[in-house]
């Protein structure tokens, strides 16, 4: 099985344009990514649609692909990278047994073992899409477990497959809760099937991607980690993340 990592990185941003250039201690954000992911994948690619991003990642000696402005989401910017990267006629030979790695560009302290336990999902030859969840623990509190912003993910560990995500609260088989960590891997050849579904009813209602997935047929194999994570969506999460590496870099 080969394992391929591939990180979207677009400039533009509502709530904070510039983010992957943002730095961090000395480090761009998306430098700290790739560097962490690296530590768990032989293959690391940066997908991007700006010109800023890819001279940024090919000054510090990453690996980087411009792909179109005009994507929709990650996993179609994943797509094209990896096609990008890949021949034809290897990938007629290899798709079946290789797993790109949607990897979050905006989350630079990423843990090498969250992507380990995410490559484990597929010692069974049945994954088709994995993902990670976390659970809610005692510390979190009533508004973060109701917090629209982070998803949920009702799964049965039992046979470790998700059922629904929702931006709700919803327990798990096991009454448990747990938040959904964004990260996928997908065989590539499923990879290349999912990006050319029509958006679904239960996706368009939710906001999640995913969801066009389950409503489609496909499993989603479900991962679970006790690292958290940090995710920086604004300029005041950039903060928070400075004084993290402060007191834990």
């Amino acid at each position: 099985m080969k394992f391929i990592g591939i990180i979207p990185s677009r400039y533009g941003s509502t709530r904070f344009p510039g983010k992957p250039l943002a730095d961090i201690c000395g480090k761009t954000v998306i430098r700290r990514v790739y560097e962490q992911a690296s530590k768990a994948l032989d293959t690391v690619v940066v997908a991007t649609d700006d010109e800023r991003i890819y001279e940024a990642v090919e000054r510090f000696g990453g690996k980087v692909v411009m792909t179109r402005p005009d994507h929709k989401c990650g996993t179609d910017r994943c797509l094209e990278a990896y096609q990008g990267i890949t021949p034809p006629v290897w990938r007629e030979q290899n798709d079946a047994d290789t797993v790109v790695i949607n990897i979050q560009g905006d989350e630079p302290f990423i843990q090498p073992e969250q992507i380990e336990t995410l490559m484990a999902c597929f010692d069974s030859a049945e994954t088709q899409i994995a993902t990670l969840v976390r659970p809610f623990t005692d510390q979190d509190s009533r508004e973060e477990l109701e917090d629209v912003n982070t998803p949920k993910v009702d799964w049965d560990p039992a046979t470790g497959k998700a059922n629904m995500f929702s931006r709700k609260v919803i327990a798990a088989a096991d009454g448990k809760y747990y938040r959904h960590i964004g990260i996928y891997a997908y065989r590539a050849d499923v990879l290349a099937q999912i990006t050319r579904l029509e958006q679904s009813p239960l996706e368009i209602a939710e906001r999640l991607e995913q969801l066009r997935w389950l409503e489609n047929g496909y499993t989603i194999r479900v991962g679970v980690t006790s690292v958290p994570t940090i995710g920086i969506d604004t300029p005041q999460d950039l903060e928070k993340a400075i004084e993290w590496y402060k007191y834990n870099g």
